[in-house]
């Protein structure tokens, strides 16, 4: 590839494949209502530009997934499946720089747009390396995937859980699954083989309600405070050895509060000389594998929210069945993919880091749970992570370097002849 800087000028074809990425930046497909038809009819006109076979599977309505086809010399060999989700999350557009849906270019050569970390980056990167795979006039052995799949971003209940439930994706013998990663701020690209599960707590506090004057044992907000001050200790506690740099981010139990509701409205603002008789906060956890459940939710029942001091509690647990699991792709004999990963990474002019545990959530877990190898990895490296921030951006360079590493990765997955 050659190489391309803010100052330097763009071939034919670089400017060719950054046009493609902004048409596909620009279809809003923003949560709530993301227009899932009009990516889909984008994503089958690109697929069909470099004869790639074409399936729509609508197992919601009104949410399409996209299964494109490349089918390698051996069909009998497991086959190689590249997954992103098409939707991306909302955002407040009097925050950015650009506008968000502008794929706007500015002149260190940054394309600002939501999506372009997560992940129509990474869908469109497949693509560009395949159309650059079939000009070389390279042929697969084992076939390949591509899916673009709707609804990741609100937990995949109606995208990727159930299509691997469907005939359709039973039938494809799957040996491997490459799926969304995180951008890395240093040169080396991350990887990641499991992720954290969340966990939402809902922590309620009772008391006796009275004049804001009086001090009063056990009252709600006294309660509630207590709770908050237990939990922001175990917070630090993890968060410690994050920033001492003996865990990794997805090493460690994240806790982070949402909301706090509590007080007596009034007309401008809330009544003030008032104790509420009820206080309640809520909480984003996220639980790496590596973490022990049972004793996380006995902390919860005996610390965070004791019925001893009038407190109660909801728990969704989510994906419960993959955390029980403990599923982490490994990286063994049985598993030759992550090492091709990094070696064909190592081949294309880069390097891997250690695979990690991701910290949020993506639809990888439900390919692992169906019992198959999946590893994260969005090809961007010096960069910061922009997931869901205002001013989310990709540059050109980053961007056509990732294909580049798309490309050597495919090679050595779709030649890999071993058995399995």
């Amino acid at each position: 590839m050659a190489s391309l800087s803010a100052s330097s000028a763009k071939t034919e074809e670089e400017t060719e494949i950054i046009t493609r990425f902004q048409t596909y930046l620009r279809i809003n497909t923003v949560h709530p209502t993301p227009d899932y038809i009009a990516a889909a009819r984008f994503i089958i006109s690109e697929a069909k530009s470099i004869s790639l076979e074409t399936q729509p599977i609508e197992l919601v309505l009104g949410k399409p997934i996209v299964l494109l086809k490349w089918i390698g010399s051996d069909p009998s060999l497991p086959a190689i499946l590249l997954n992103s989700h098409v939707d991306v999350v909302a955002f407040e557009e009097d925050k950015w720089d650009h506008p968000p849906l502008g794929a706007e270019i500015d002149e260190q050569g940054r394309i600002y747009a939501r999506g372009t970390q997560d992940m129509k980056s990474v869908g469109m990167q497949y693509l560009e390396a395949i159309r650059k795979l079939k000009a070389s006039g390279f042929e697969p052995v084992r076939s390949v995937y591509v899916t673009f799949v709707p609804d990741e971003e609100i937990g995949g209940t109606d995208g990727v859980a159930k299509f691997v439930e469907s005939d359709t994706f039973k039938s494809l013998n799957i040996a491997i699954v490459l799926d969304e990663g995180l951008p890395s701020p240093t040169e080396s690209y991350k990887v990641f083989k499991g992720e954290r599960i969340p966990w939402w707590i809902q922590i309620k506090a009772v008391g006796q309600p009275g004049h804001g004057s009086k001090l009063y044992d056990d009252s709600a907000m006294e309660n509630l405070t207590k709770s908050i001050d237990s939990v922001m200790r175990f917070r630090a506690s993890q968060f410690d050895q994050l920033k001492a740099g003996l865990k990794a981010e997805g090493d460690v139990v994240s806790v982070n509060m949402v909301f706090l509701k509590a007080g007596t409205p009034s007309p401008d603002g809330f009544v003030m000389n008032l104790q509420p008789s009820e206080a309640e906060a809520g909480f984003d956890m996220r639980v790496p594998p590596v973490v022990d459940p049972v004793a996380l939710e006995k902390r919860l029942v005996e610390e965070w929210a004791p019925v001893s001091r009038n407190m109660s509690f909801d728990l969704w647990r989510f994906n419960q069945d993959i955390e029980e699991k403990h599923l982490v792709t490994a990286k063994d004999d049985a598993n030759p993919w992550l090492e091709l990963l990094g070696n064909a990474v190592k081949e294309a002019g880069g390097k891997t880091s250690e695979p990690e545990i991701f910290p949020a959530s993506t639809d990888s877990r439900y390919f692992r749970r169906a019992g198959l190898p999946a590893i994260g990895f969005s090809p961007i490296s010096n960069t910061p992570s922009l997931l869901h921030d205002h001013n989310e951006y990709l540059s050109q360079y980053e961007y056509l370097k990732g294909i580049d590493m798309y490309v050597s990765i495919l090679k050595v997955y779709t030649s890999y002849a071993s058995p399995e």
